[in-house]
């Protein structure tokens, strides 16, 4: 029987690659995201399988009405992946309001709100996803409250997982490692990805030189992950590119 995946941040990268593998392997999927148009064509491109939906993770009342709209599709879902977060390195003496708060809740809070508004529609078995970042153990400088942001949401899947444990859920995190997709370019600021490469490298960070996996091989893990018989869970999950 098909499952009913939910994916957060699905308009580009990642999340829409998710979307594309698993409904080409028969999944209904239901693609997230803060902009309209980019959740909306990626659905298209997918066809009848996908349910694009607006929404603001960050924002309680944005969440909320998409979970609504998901319900009136789709009574109940198997899986929801919180995998929308923003990337943006600075100096924290540097930065705005907007930019701190941002960081913190789209990738921390959306996920908090999403997996509270999701849990009251997941059939027994009901797996959630969270995507964490390398960065939580790794020197990366000018991404304090991104790491901040990416350990806090580690942490909150250890509490998820014991809290919905007994009800027969999973909770898994998934640590990512740098990920690209052909063609994609890291739209931020020229003069701060500058300064980040060199402070990375300050530190031991060769960006030029560290290996970069593709969006299509992250997919074949969370496939993994969402296929695990009943008596298996993986709480966590590690991936780092390799060159091949």
């Amino acid at each position: 029987m098909s499952k009913t995946i939910v994916i957060t941040g699905a308009g580009v990268g990642l999340g829409r690659a998710l979307a594309r593998r698993f409904a080409a392997d028969g999944e209904n999927v239901v693609l997230l995201g803060r902009t309209p148009a980019k959740v909306e064509a990626a659905a298209a491109e997918i066809g009848a399988r996908a349910l694009a939906v607006g929404c603001d993770v960050s924002s309680p009342a944005s969440v909320a009405a998409a979970f609504a709209a998901i319900q009136a599709r789709h009574s109940r879902i198997d899986v929801l992946i919180n995998n929308a977060a923003v990337f943006e390195p600075f100096m924290l003496v540097e930065a705005t309001d907007e930019q701190i708060t941002k960081i913190i809740n789209t990738n921390l809070t959306g996920a908090v709100l999403c997996a509270r508004a999701a849990i009251p529609l997941l059939n027994p078995g009901g797996h959630i996803i969270n995507v964490s970042s390398e960065s939580v153990e790794l020197p990366f400088p000018h991404f304090s409250i991104y790491q901040s942001s990416k350990a806090g949401l580690e942490r909150f899947s250890e509490a998820l997982e014991r809290e919905l444990e007994p009800q027969g859920m999973r909770v898994t995190m998934v640590r990512a490692g740098q990920m690209m997709e052909p063609g994609k370019v890291w739209d931020i600021d020229p003069q701060a990805a500058m300064r980040f490469a060199q402070a990375a490298t300050a530190v031991g960070l060769n960006l030029r030189e560290r290996p970069i996996s593709q969006f299509t091989s992250v997919t074949h893990i969370f496939r993994a992950l969402i296929d695990l018989p009943a008596d298996l869970h993986a709480a966590s999950v590690v991936l780092r590119a390799r060159k091949p």
